[in-house]
């Protein structure tokens, strides 16, 4: 019976039409049982998705596709392979984190507020889906407006009209640049069959570009996709949001690296010459993002500032292993990918619980928080240490795998990659030490409440998929290894 579902519009459409029936509901309490409903039932689907999905076949699969625009030969084209299964159940369950997180929250207009993170979610999730490129298009342009509201409506700092603005400024132009790019590959495609144009993605990588042409469309769309990543110098956004917008949404936005995914899904694959004639200079953007966003990482004082250059700092890491084009490289690459939802975007919420109970996440503020925050200080180290890569977890799984991979191409660089552990430890361990050690810099900071049990019973669920990923990497690796390999496969032609 499953066969005959449209799962794939079913993952996107459910928390589009959830968002929908918030209007019927009056009380703020029901409001909340209905978000977490639908976020439950969401991540249901994803499962039934990945249930149904089979790992030894390399191709597209539960493709669903019908005629949309006639006259352009636009389609609503799903499918999803091994590379992008994954991020479905992936968006669902930091979706779900987030709504559990905020659970004791009450937002002004809490209708407004949930429905934009239902359909930012519904949006992510069609980016993820979407192989026809102006049905992409769509779905990432949609992204925008539920981060720019929440951003400007719910953010906490005093600034967030401006970081709303700034996020909004800057997603306009990378969309301008992949928009041209789109527009591109369809009148190349043209040229080649008789005036047809095509926006569907696999007869675009099966429809061949000019070498001239290849540079033209690599640098539209690495410049497109480097903005939302984000890479220098188009990463200024993400520590102003970060300082300025609503925790929880912070942690999707750190959790889901849409920019990093459409360089593997589109940008490499569809110019692979390219690409691969680049890989000299995306090496080299890689590792200079790696270790300037850890130098500035050294400096923060404020937990959410720190996270963000931390973030920042694991993009050139993983645009570091994609250069290297081999599979060990980009099977780490994916799963770090993967590994943003659980331990990046678990952190920024672990901020978002420090910031509700001190209204404060810097230093100047903190201090001695272990003995009277067991529980909060337990899974915190257990967090900041996965996400440093250490071992039995899923992050250094994925850091192994893309030090191996780039080792092969670039040694000399993958140096830099372990002097770069060194920093992401020192600026760790300067935090944990400063926040969690020492005496109490204010006495009433004694009488905080720890973590509540679902707070605690929600990072205590990344954590163990943390540990899963890390003691049964090859669940996920399986998955990954022959969509992987097919695209290697394109970029070696």
């Amino acid at each position: 019976m499953l066969n005959n579902l449209p799962l794939l519009s079913l993952c996107w459409l459910w928390p589009l039409l959830a968002a929908l029936l918030l209007v019927l509901i009056r009380e703020t309490e029901w409001l909340k049982r209905w978000l977490l409903l639908a976020a439950l039932i969401e991540l249901l689907l994803t499962l039934l998705v990945v249930w149904q999905f089979n790992p030894a076949d390399a191709g597209w699969q539960l493709q669903e596709q019908r005629l949309w625009i006639s006259s352009l030969n636009i389609h609503y084209q799903l499918a999803v392979d091994g590379i992008s299964v994954g991020f479905l159940p992936a968006t669902a369950l930091l979706t779900l984190m987030v709504v559990l997180a905020g659970w004791h929250a009450e937002p002004r207009l809490p209708r407004l507020h949930f429905g934009l993170l239902l359909a930012l979610q519904a949006a992510t999730v069609g980016v993820f889906i979407a192989t026809d490129l102006v049905l992409f298009f769509v779905f990432w342009e949609l992204t925008l407006p539920p981060i720019a509201l929440l951003i400007g409506l719910w953010g906490q700092g005093s600034e967030r009209l401006f970081a709303a603005s700034l996020y909004t400024l800057t997603m306009l132009a990378g969309g301008v640049l992949l928009l041209f790019a789109i527009v591109l590959l369809a009148i190349n495609h043209a040229d080649l069959h008789q005036g047809a144009l095509s926006f569907s993605l696999p007869d675009l990588l099966a429809t061949p570009l000019t070498l001239a042409r290849q540079h033209w469309l690599f640098g539209l769309l690495f410049l497109g996709f480097a903005v939302k990543a984000p890479l220098p110098p188009f990463h200024s956004w993400l520590p102003v949001v970060a300082m300025q917008g609503p925790t929880q949404l912070t942690a999707v936005l750190l959790g889901l690296k849409l920019g990093l995914y459409g360089l593997i899904r589109f940008a490499i694959p569809l110019a692979p010459q390219a690409a691969e004639q680049h890989s000299d200079a995306l090496a080299v953007l890689g590792v200079v993002t790696l270790v300037y966003a850890a130098l500035l990482a050294l400096r923060q004082t404020n937990l959410r500032s720190l996270l963000a250059y931390a973030s920042i700092s694991h993009v050139g890491l993983v645009l570091l292993a994609l250069a290297a084009f081999n599979q060990q490289a980009m099977q780490g690459a994916v799963m770090q990918l993967l590994n943003f939802a659980l331990i990046a975007a678990s952190l920024m919420l672990l901020a978002g619980m420090l910031y509700q109970r001190f209204g404060s996440n810097d230093l100047l503020h903190l201090g001695g928080l272990a003995k009277p925050l067991p529980r909060m200080a337990t899974l915190f180290f257990a967090l900041v240490f996965a996400g440093l890569g250490i071992p039995g977890s899923s992050g250094f799984v994925a850091e192994l795998l893309m030090l191996l991979g780039i080792a092969q191409d670039f040694p000399v660089l993958a140096a830099v990659v372990l002097f770069s552990a060194l920093l992401a430890a020192a600026y760790w361990l300067n935090y944990l030490q400063q926040a969690f050690w020492g005496p109490l810099k204010q006495p009433a900071l004694a009488a905080t409440g720890d973590l509540l049990p679902n707070e605690a019973a929600l990072l205590s669920i990344a954590l163990l998929l943390i540990l899963l990923g890390g003691l049964l990497p090859q669940l996920l690796l399986t998955t990954q290894a022959p969509a992987i390999a097919a695209w290697l496969q394109l970029i070696k032609l």
